[in-house]
């Protein structure tokens, strides 16, 4: 049996099973079985089973079929909603018509930088680079490039139902 770090038994002393697995299949990039899910948050697999299958519940995550066996991967809606929550919770109006213009002159940098108009046409450029370097480089900004015009819908959803989010609804329930 492999030893765990101190960090590891910490987790494992402060979290629940169910925050743990609900923590492992969030952060996921890919969709990834119960098998997967279940070592990374040590715990038990048919535990695993069970927390996934209630946040599939919760619309928290998604599942898929993939040669017979179910993988999780997190629920883009969820996530999105969870984004703009977070951003309206730590920002106001004004902050976040500064970071839409923050995110939008990171995207016209890009665009000035490669003569390009959009992620995709920079990921044709990569086929044209010289050095393996370049070729990464390219990647990389075109998947930040995706990222931050991610990032610029939720933020420019934001703003333009800001009077509507923003209201606390918990205070008249």
């Amino acid at each position: 049996m492999s030893e765990v770090s101190p960090a590891v038994e910490a987790w494992k002393e402060n979290a629940s099973a169910f925050d743990r697995v609900q923590s492992v299949a969030s952060t996921l990039s890919e969709p990834q079985t119960a098998s997967y899910i279940a070592n990374e948050a040590y715990v038990a697999e048919n535990t695993a089973r069970k927390h996934l299958e209630r946040l599939v519940d919760l619309n928290v995550l998604i599942t898929s079929e993939r040669e017979g066996t179910t993988h999780y991967s997190a629920d883009p809606l969820h996530t999105r909603l969870q984004t703009l929550r977070e951003l309206l919770e730590q920002n106001d109006r004004d902050d976040l018509i500064e970071l839409k213009s923050d995110l939008q002159s990171e995207i016209q940098g890009w665009s000035d930088e490669y003569g390009v108009d959009s992620p995709s046409e920079l990921r044709a450029c990569a086929a044209e680079t010289g050095t393996a370097a370049q070729t990464r480089a390219v990647k990389t900004t075109a998947s930040d490039w995706e990222l931050v015009s991610y990032r610029l819908s939720i933020v420019e959803d934001a703003i333009e139902n800001y009077a509507e989010y923003d209201r606390d609804y918990r205070a008249s329930a």
